[in-house]
């Protein structure tokens, strides 16, 4: 028994959330003496096997049809169910993205099973895994005990493991040609904004501004921070709600989920919508004149002053930090 892991790409590029679902097969194939399998529905000998193939992993699996090109959930629905059956895994391990929200629910359909969505984390219950999911907004913790036979089918928040924390060794890559049956759809290119939209789950350090920015003008102090970082700039939702910064700058429930290196939060006070979609991330800091602010409840460092005084500071020192 094993482990398959889903290695979701575009044109053979990495959607690096799928090295997260790597990190996370890994330690849960740790806990439960399974081996891990990669597996890249492709059309063709796809390059990206081989960066796969250099992270500690049993082997690559490039599951191979000249429809699987371009996704569409019933292409990729016939290739899963081929490798799943070929192979006998034990869990089918995925990030949380859209196009897994997409065709999983399918596949394991197909088997009569469920996906156990969205996951923050797991435990190894006697050998078999309790998975805790988030719901109720991030209020509540719900934990899922897996019944049944396998395969089953469990996908993982963005942040809920590090894609940088994938061990890395050599796998063996080899390809399975798979059969697909009738598409019932003809994809269309990607949407793409009329101007180009910013991707919060890759960035390494994010700047978030909430209301105690005061006004769209005073935005530019956030970004001075940014620019001496490297970092994007983000927000909490009612600075988008003001489109003071364009939606996809939106952090939480009801805009992205992130997991940078560094989050820094400034005038944020830390309601719970805000807070599920970047409590993940490796350090947090928190700026903020109100010391009861929710946002310290999380923070790894938080500073109680006005942020007009202290960013300015944190600016000055990070240009001489940098020479």
């Amino acid at each position: 028994m094993s482990i398959l892991v889903f290695i979701e790409h575009r044109d053979c590029n990495l959607n690096k959330t799928s090295l997260e679902a790597i990190t996370a097969a890994q330690s849960i194939g740790k806990d439960l003496g399974l081996g891990v399998t990669a597996v890249i529905p492709c059309d063709k000998d796809c390059g990206l096997a081989q960066e796969i193939a250099t992270y500690a992993v049993d082997r690559v699996i490039v599951a191979k049809n000249d429809k699987l090109g371009t996704y569409t959930p019933d292409a990729y629905a016939d290739a899963w169910e081929q490798v799943i059956k070929s192979t006998n895994p034990q869990y089918i391990v995925m990030a949380h993205t859209y196009q897994v929200r997409d065709f999983a629910p399918k596949v394991a359909a197909r088997f009569r099973r469920e996906v156990v969505g969205d996951c923050i984390r797991y435990q190894n219950d006697g050998g078999k895994l309790v998975l805790t999911r988030r719901i109720f907004l991030g209020k509540l913790d719900a934990d899922v005990s897996l019944q049944g036979d396998a395969p089953y089918f469990v996908t993982f928040q963005s942040g809920a493991f590090r894609g940088d924390n994938a061990e890395k060794g050599s796998a063996a890559v080899e390809t399975m040609e798979v059969t697909v049956g009738d598409v019932r759809m003809t994809p269309e290119a990607p949407f793409q904004e009329a101007k180009a939209s910013v991707d919060l789950t890759k960035s390494e350090i994010i700047v978030a501004i909430g209301r105690g920015i005061k006004s769209q003008e005073n935005i530019a102090v956030a970004q001075q921070l940014a620019d001496a970082l490297g970092a994007d700039l983000a927000a909490s939702r009612p600075i988008c709600d003001s489109d003071w910064l364009p939606i996809d700058r939106q952090i939480g429930s009801s805009g992205q989920t992130v997991a940078p290196k560094v989050y820094i939060a400034l005038g944020i006070s830390g309601a719970i919508q805000h807070i599920v979609g970047m409590k993940n991330s490796g350090t947090i800091i928190a700026v903020n004149k109100d010391a009861e602010a929710p946002i310290f409840d999380i923070a790894d460092y938080g500073i109680v002053g006005d942020l007009f005084e202290v960013v300015p500071v944190m600016v000055e020192e990070i240009k001489k930090a940098q020479g």
